[in-house]
Parts: C-alpha cells; sequence; structure tokens
C-alpha cells in the first residue's frame, strides 16, 4: 500500500506551535496512532520514519511530532520537563481526535515509551500501548548527562551535551523526573501492552523492561529485538517492530484480519469497505484486494478500478496461457510480460470488432512483450495465435451470460 506523509502543525502545552508529519495510506486508514521520540531526538529520527512509514503502508495512520523546543517545534527546551512532554502528547492525541479519529495505539521510543505509559490513562479510545527500549521510571533519562546533575543543583541549571549537541538543563527538569510515580501508572494501565526491548541495549538496560512487565497487568507481552542497538539504526530491526506491532495490535483495535477466514475458492466477494465512496474489500480464496476508483472520479486510488481488472485478467491469462504452450512445445521463451490498455471506442472505428456491431465498443489492446528477439515469424505468427486462445480473451470476444439474483430471493432474473 501506497504512503503519504503530511506536514502538519498543532498547539502545544505551553502554546508553542509543534511540527509533525502524520504518514497516512492512500486509502482510508484502518486505525491512527501516536509515536513519540526519545529524549532530546525528534519525529524525523530514522527509526520514527521507518516504523511509522511501515505501519502506514499496512493501513495505520501514524502521527510522529517534535516536543516543545526540539526539532521544528516552537518554544525553549529548558522550559520543558517530562511533564510537559506527557501533555504535548495529549495535545497531539487532541489533534487526531479533533481532525481525524482518536488514537487507537500509542508508541513510544526510549523516554517516549515512558511518557506514553504515563499518558495512556487519560486516552480512553486507545487500545494498545507499545514501548520500545523504554525506562521503567522516567529519572532513569538523568542517567545521560550524571556528570553535571551535582552542576544544575547548586547553579539551578547548566549546558550538558547529549549526542554531540548541546542542551540546557534546569533543575525543574531533574525535580519533575523524581516526582514521577511511573509504576503506579502502568499497574493501572488497563490497556494491552507491548513491550520491545534489546538484551544488549547500552542506553537503557534490559532490566528496565522486565520491571515494566512486572507492573502491568495483563494482557501484556514481550519482544526482545536480539542485538539491535537502542535507536534501532538498521532498518531490518525498525520494519520488524513494525511488522510485529501491526500484527499484534489487530487483536486488540478491530484491523480485520485476512488469511484464516478462506472464503469459497470458485467464488469472489466484493464488499463495501463503507470507508469512501467507492472503495470495495474484495475477498478471493484466501487473498484479499482492494477495488477503488482515483482521486479524480471521487475515490482513494487505493486499489485498481473494475476495467483495470478486467486488463488484469486478460494480460495475466495470455501470459499463463503462452508460458504453458511454450512449455509443452518446449519452446525457449524468455520471459513474458503483456500490457493491456482499455478504451471505449466507435464500432465502425474499430478494425479488430466483427461485422455488425454498432455504437461504443470496449477495446483491450494488448501488446506482448518477450524477452530476447523472436527470429522466426512463424513463431511469432504462433505466439500471437496462441494468445487469442487465452480463456480470458475468449471469454470477452463471446457474449457471456450474467445470471443476477438478490440474496434471500427465490426468483432469479438474466441481465
Amino acid at each position: 500500500m501506497t504512503v503519504r506523509s503530511t506536514k502538519v502543525t498543532f498547539t502545544g502545552s505551553q502554546g508553542e506551535p509543534l511540527a509533525a508529519l502524520l504518514d497516512l495510506p492512500v486509502g482510508p486508514a484502518s486505525a491512527y496512532a501516536v509515536f513519540v521520540h526519545c529524549f532530546t531526538c525528534s519525529k524525523d529520527i530514522f527509526a520514527a520514519a521507518r516504523i511509522a512509514g511501515a505501519l502506514a503502508a499496512r493501513g495505520i495512520g501514524v502521527l510522529r511530532f517534535d516536543f516543545t523546543g526540539l526539532g521544528m517545534s516552537g518554544g525553549e527546551f529548558a522550559n520543558t520537563n517530562f511533564s510537559s512532554n506527557v501533555a504535548d502528547l495529549l495535545c497531539a492525541v487532541d489533534f487526531l481526535r479533533e481532525e481525524y479519529e482518536a488514537p487507537a495505539i500509542l508508541i513510544g521510543h526510549s523516554l517516549g515509551g515512558a511518557a506514553v505509559l504515563a499518558a495512556a490513562g487519560d486516552v480512553p479510545e486507545a487500545k494498545a500501548v507499545a514501548t520500545i527500549g523504554a525506562p521503567a521510571d522516567a529519572d532513569h533519562v538523568t542517567r545521560s548527562f550524571q556528570a553535571d546533575l551535582s552542576k544544575i543543583e547548586t547553579r539551578g541549571e547548566a549546558e550538558v551535551t547529549l549526542a554531540g549537541r548541546k542542551f540546557r538543563i534546569r533543575k525543574q527538569f531533574l525535580d519533575d523526573v523524581r516526582e514521577q510515580n511511573l509504576a503506579g501508572k502502568i499497574s493501572s494501565l488497563r490497556k494491552a501492552l507491548l513491550i520491545f526491548h534489546a538484551p544488549l541495549d547500552q542506553t537503557v538496560g534490559i532490566e528496565n523492561a522486565a520491571k515494566i512487565f512486572d507492573a502491568a497487568r495483563h494482557p501484556k507481552s514481550f519482544v526482545s529485538l536480539d542485538n539491535a542497538n537502542h535507536l534501532l539504526a538498521r532498518r531490518s530491526d525498525a520494519l520488524y517492530v513494525a511488522d510485529v506491532l501491526a500484527a499484534w495490535a489487530s487483536r486488540y483495535i478491530g484491523i480485520e484480519e485476512t488469511g484464516d477466514d478462506a472464503g469459497d475458492p470458485q467464488t469472489v466477494t466484493v464488499t463495501e469497505t463503507g470507508k469512501g465512496k467507492f472503495q470495495q474489500r474484495i475477498a478471493s480464496g484466501p487473498h484479499r484486494l482492494f477495488a477503488d476508483e482515483p482521486e479524480s472520479h471521487g475515490g482513494f486510488d487505493s486499489g485498481p478500478n473494475p476495467y483495470d481488472y478486467l486488463s488484469i485478467a486478460l494480460g495475466a491469462c495470455t501470459s499463463m496461457t503462452l508460458r504453458l504452450y511454450a512449455e509443452k512445445k518446449g519452446l525457449d521463451l524468455g520471459r513474458i510480460s503483456v500490457e493491456v490498455g482499455h478504451s471505449k471506442v466507435h464500432a465502425k472505428d474499430c478494425e479488430a470488432c466483427a461485422e455488425g456491431r454498432e455504437g461504443y465498443v470496449d477495446l483491450f489492446e494488448r501488446t506482448i512483450h518477450i524477452e530476447g528477439r523472436l527470429e522466426d515469424s512463424t513463431l511469432a505468427e504462433k505466439v500471437v495465435e496462441i494468445a487469442g486462445k487465452c480463456p480470458v480473451h475468449r471469454t470477452l470476444e463471446k457474449s457471456s451470460a450474467v445470471l443476477t439474483k438478490l440474496a434471500g430471493d427465490s426468483e432469479e432474473g438474466r441481465a
């Protein structure tokens, strides 16, 4: 599924504009999530971007934002603390609730994980909470500038260096994190909890995951990130988190499972999704697809339109038929690809139409590509001939009968 990212802005807890990105699937989102970044990081950090993009590709809209004083957001970092971060997070929730839909999932990375644990109780719509490398108490963050603590205590503030950048930390920040009772928040969470943590995390030790897990009530789950680093710098680690998170969350937030409810393999079922004007969910045996119209026609462009599916059927059938013929005759045909275009033309302008046709007809123009050149003109002609024998080709050329009935009615009609 294609992903689109939109820049948005909302007002934070201190009245400053907070910069955010909303990663959305092209079609309607099945649910929304808020992703909260790590201490002194931003919404654009590698892990945040990749996890949000991967979740959006799976149909979940994700809002990621910069806390006050960080990234592209307004305000001064020195005036913030853990409590203001939690308040910023709740402002992000309010923005989604008012403009789109309240988040069903809260995701926090490192200190952002502690923030979602602290805030989750104030988000009644949230059904699932996930933490990634999160500390079990907010005060853990002070270990990042341990050498500067006494200076901050005596002077009231100090400039510290974190990840190569300078930040001003004030005593009110220390007082705030020390007053947090994260264990109490976790024990009263009453939401599904998923804890991701790497056993070799050098920034937030694995013992933090154990403390969070012990404090939480069921349903709770732990997923080891093996040798991933704290920032999930490897693409494979970020995508793994997104895959597991999406599958886990589907149980709690109402995303329909699509793999275990295989229908009749001889029947295709098409059902309105109820989202947008045209979007349809297609079930063909164990396979799930979307049909839609382009945005220019009022759709989401989340899948091929009905005539596109006819072209797909003709192209796929042509390629399969040619491959079967080549294998049967022992022909060394290169890779086959088929282009199919569809248009409506007047019968009098259609060279391929049978005599006697009137008015407008559907014209499917098929172009067959075979890797390498067919030097033998006789073989080239045979390829065109065999393509015309593909079952879908024959179905389209002949008059087909469509039997239509209303479910529950005994009377049948033909259309």
